[in-house]
């Protein structure tokens, strides 16, 4: 749970992670083994992952929002797999190296969201707003929910927080986001 160390010291880390499929994926491709941020760090390749669904969806003609909404069906329960397993075979609940849930937390926005640079740039800064700050219930869920998916959960929640701040925002300031 979150009231535990979330990066106990723990031998040979960077070798395990680089050398273990599941773990390399949970640390976002080696993204969670940042020295300080690893959260941070690991939002990172989500983004990669959102321009790259937006132009899959350009490429096929489909709604971007659409094609991010098939990756999140695929990813959740994937993600709950995963981040469960790395947290089993590093008999740490939650290390804060494991990212996986960033990854996909950070795709949320983007289901009503068009993928564009200004748009990637505040989808990153409110759902790391989010995810740091932890408001009800995302940090209740954080304390109480275990494995994979209480992993997962306060990082998705996070996003949908993020969602409703860039709708608000676009509300509230023009042009500092694009909808639709």
């Amino acid at each position: 749970m979150s009231a535990h160390n979330k990066n106990p010291p723990i031998p040979h880390l960077n070798r395990r992670v680089l050398g273990d499929p599941v773990l390399f994926l949970a640390f976002g491709f080696g993204t969670g083994l940042a020295p300080r941020a690893p959260g941070t760090f690991g939002t990172l390749p989500g983004l990669v992952l959102a321009i790259l669904l937006g132009w899959l969806a350009a490429l096929w003609g489909l709604p971007t929002g659409g094609v991010v909404f098939v990756a999140l069906l695929l990813l959740m329960p994937f993600g709950v797999w995963l981040c469960g397993a790395a947290s089993r075979r590093l008999g740490v609940h939650d290390h804060g190296g494991i990212v996986f849930d960033e990854i996909v937390g950070v795709l949320i926005p983007f289901l009503i969201l068009p993928v564009t640079p200004i748009n990637l740039l505040w989808a990153f800064v409110w759902f790391r707003f989010f995810d740091v700050l932890k408001p009800w219930p995302i940090r209740w869920l954080d304390q109480k929910v275990d494995g994979g998916f209480g992993i997962m959960i306060d990082d998705v929640l996070a996003g949908f927080f993020a969602l409703i701040a860039l709708v608000l925002m676009s509300r509230w300031l023009p042009g500092w986001v694009q909808i639709g």
